[in-house]
């Protein structure tokens, strides 16, 4: 599978992991302080090129995540389910302990920003739905992020995602029945 797109990982591990997942070339952060020439080439390559920002499922990776968004509003973003990135030895998180298949997963559901994005979804529809407020809350809002591929989230971050890549209504409506469904069992 090739990528036009340059792929945006923390470290050489990661590099190599996507390398033997798909077609591609990387740019690494080398961990969660990126520099301002680590910046530059990053946009750099999304001017040329376009990049997918594909970060370990972890607070740094998510700290990484936010640091280019905010710089390149209009990126594009791959994300793991932090189960599926988990060492053998269960000690560490990160995208080189993924399997080859997991990797080429979620680069094939890449979401991508929009700059305005449209409003399709109303906080009153979070609410509405246990997503912000409840005792369910915060498993709610991971088994969606699950879902809608986006990652976990809080609320405010979950509000943000959903707008930046334009979720539907009726998409948001279908991924929360899902996660309804799970949780009756």
């Amino acid at each position: 599978m090739k990528v036009k797109e340059v792929i945006i990982v923390e470290g050489k591990n990661d590099t190599l992991a996507v390398k033997r997942a798909v077609d591609a070339d990387t740019l690494e952060t080398n961990g969660s302080e990126i520099s301002e020439d680590t910046l530059k080439r990053i946009e750099l390559a999304w001017k040329r090129r376009g990049v997918i920002v594909f970060t370990d499922p972890d607070y740094p990776g998510t700290r990484i995540r936010q640091i280019i968004s905010e710089r390149l509003p209009s990126c594009k973003h791959a994300f793991l389910n932090k189960k599926l990135a988990i060492s053998s030895n269960g000690k560490k998180v990160g995208i080189e302990h993924a399997s080859i298949q997991d990797i080429q997963e979620a680069i094939l559901s890449v979401r991508e920003e929009f700059e305005t994005p449209d409003v399709l979804i109303e906080w009153e529809d979070l609410i509405a739905a246990g997503l912000v407020v409840g005792d369910r809350a915060k498993e709610r809002r991971k088994a969606l992020g699950e879902q809608l591929q986006m990652g976990y989230m809080n609320g405010k971050q979950l509000f943000k995602r959903l707008q930046m890549f334009q979720i539907s209504r009726e998409e948001f409506r279908e991924a929360l029945e899902e996660v309804l469904q799970e949780e009756e069992k």
